[in-house]
C-alpha cells in the first residue's frame, strides 16, 4: 500500500514549522514544571479533580516510564532516538516531494516533534538541570526526561489471575509529557484514518507526469 498522492507538491517548511511547534510547548512546559513545582507526589497539582494531575517527575528511561538496563541503556537509547530523528527528517522531505497526503505528513510531524522533544531532555538536561541519575558515566547524553501529566486510571492491586501483571500493585496510568502525547497523537490518527491516507488503488497521477501506457495505446504506436 502507498499513501494517497495528491496533485500538488507540499511545502516541508511548514511541517517543520508543526514539530518545532510541539517542540516548544514541550520544552516550555518542562521548564515551567522544573521551575515552579516540587518533584514528587509533595507537589502535585489537580486539573479535574483525581482524574488528572500535574505531578512532577524525573524518568530515566524510554516514554510512559519504560526503562533500558544501567549503565550504557540510556547511551543506546538516546543514540537510536538521534537515528529515529534523523530518518523522519528524511521521511518527511521525501513524502512532501512525492505528494502524500497532507494529513498523513502533519502526524508524521508530530511524531518528530514529540522525539526531539524527549531527545533534548536526555542529550542536555543532565547539564541544563542537572538530573543526571547518580553514578552515570557523564551528565551529556544522561539527563532525565521531565514528565508531569499524570491520569491515574486504576489505583490498586490486579487480580491475581491477570497474566503477567496479576497480583502486581498499580499506582495510576505512567506518568507522561506533551512530547509523548504528540508521538502517541500521531500514531493513532494514522491508524484510524488509514482508509484516507492509505488505498490499494492507483494513484492518481498528477497533471504533469505522464500516464501508464495502456493496450490500447501500445497498439497504436505499434
Amino acid at each position: 500500500m502507498h499513501p494517497t498522492l495528491t496533485t500538488r507538491q507540499h511545502s516541508a517548511a511548514k511541517f517543520f514549522l508543526l514539530a518545532l511547534f510541539i517542540i516548544a510547548i514541550d520544552q516550555l512546559s518542562k521548564y515551567l514544571v522544573h521551575t515552579y513545582m516540587q518533584l514528587g507526589s509533595a507537589g502535585e497539582i489537580p486539573i479535574f479533580g483525581q482524574w488528572a494531575k500535574l505531578t512532577y517527575t524525573l524518568n530515566p528511561g524510554m516514554a510512559f516510564g519504560a526503562e533500558l538496563p544501567a549503565p550504557y541503556g540510556k547511551l543506546v537509547l538516546t543514540g537510536f532516538r538521534m537515528l529515529a530523528v534523523g530518518g523522519l527528517i528524511y521521511y518527511i522531505i521525501r513524502l512532501c516531494r512525492q505528494r502524500v497526503a497532507a494529513g498523513y505528513i502533519a502526524c508524521m510531524a508530530l511524531i518528530l516533534g514529540g522525539a526531539v522533544g524527549n531527545l533534548i531532555d536526555s542529550i542536555f538536561y543532565g547539564i541544563i538541570y542537572n538530573n543526571a541519575p547518580v553514578g552515570s558515566p557523564t551528565r551529556w547524553f544522561y539527563g532525565q526526561v521531565i514528565d508531569m501529566i499524570f491520569v491515574p486510571l486504576y489505583v490498586g492491586y490486579f487480580p491475581k489471575y491477570w497474566p503477567l501483571i496479576g497480583g502486581s500493585y498499580s499506582n495510576g496510568f505512567p506518568i507522561f509529557n506533551i512530547a509523548d502525547s504528540s508521538i502517541f497523537i500521531g500514531v493513532a490518527l494514522i491508524l484510524l484514518n488509514q482508509s484516507r491516507f492509505f488505498n490499494e488503488s492507483q494513484p492518481t497521477a498528477a497533471p504533469n507526469e505522464p500516464q501508464p501506457l495502456v493496450a490500447a495505446d501500445a497498439e497504436k504506436l505499434a
